[in-house]
């Protein structure tokens, strides 16, 4: 039976490699995003991917958006298998004067919209007695950084929720499991470089060189890497792999 997958912010970095991982293995994909109801969004989307998957707009913020995505989705497909939740927001501020609109909309977007969507697809997920989730953390779920309390708590966060649903879904078939990346080459690196560039006036090479030297095997993580770990996990291969953090940290902790 071809497995229904959604994705939450699945139209850039690894939620876009995941997307494209998982269509390439024959599952058939949803896409859930705030852009998702831009148009020109959803056809660059179909051109990296080769092929037209859903795509449907969805804030995990809001509990109305959630029910909805997920019941479009059984609608259509009739049932969820996958649940791979990759959106999320990142902003720095300090810990002194740190607004209420950094820390909330982080909040809200990395931590609390996960646990929407899953308390969104785990009754269906129970009932057939399968269904895999998984959660984009970071190697910042174990390591504080300056200037990053709300995405740091926020991703921590994932951890202990994943522990919970594990436990609650280990008799059902249901696995958990979280993936904690370092530094990986997608579009929000791509900004920071640019940020740092701005502010240093250094070149593109000397910046990209710098984050590459950030861990011992001298080399930015890629979407791809992600994706091939999750569809091993999502698999019948990872049936016991639950209740666990993976983190794919190049042999660097920060």
């Amino acid at each position: 039976m071809t497995k229904v997958a959604i994705i939450t912010g699945g139209l850039s970095g690894m939620g876009l490699a995941i997307a494209k991982r998982l269509h390439a293995a024959g599952t058939t994909v949803c896409i859930g995003a705030r852009r998702g109801n831009d148009p020109a969004a959803v056809a660059k989307l179909h051109e990296q991917i080769g092929a037209p998957i859903a795509v449907v707009g969805l804030d995990v913020r809001d509990s109305a958006s959630v029910a909805a995505f997920v019941e479009k989705v059984v609608a259509d497909h009739g049932r969820v298998d996958i649940l791979v939740n990759t959106a999320g927001v990142y902003e720095e501020a300090p810990v002194i004067g740190h607004s209420d609109q950094i820390w909330d909309d982080t909040i809200d977007t990395n931590l609390t919209g996960t646990f929407k969507m899953i308390r969104a697809v785990m009754p269906g997920m129970v009932a057939q007695k399968f269904g895999r989730i998984i959660n984009l953390a970071s190697v910042a779920a174990h390591n504080g950084m300056p200037d990053n309390a709300a995405y740091c708590t926020s991703k921590a966060g994932l951890l202990g929720l994943g522990r919970c649903v594990s436990l609650e879904g280990a008799a059902h078939g249901v696995t958990c499991t979280s993936i904690s990346p370092t530094w990986v080459e997608t579009e929000m690196l791509k900004q920071f470089v640019d940020q740092e560039i701005a502010d240093t006036g250094a070149t593109r090479a000397e910046v990209q060189a710098k984050y590459e030297a950030s861990n011992p095997q001298g080399a930015l993580v890629q979407p791809s890497e992600i994706a091939d770990l999750v569809a091993f996990l999502v698999s019948d291969a990872g049936r016991a792999i639950t209740m666990e953090d993976i983190q794919v940290n190049a042999g660097s902790l920060w």
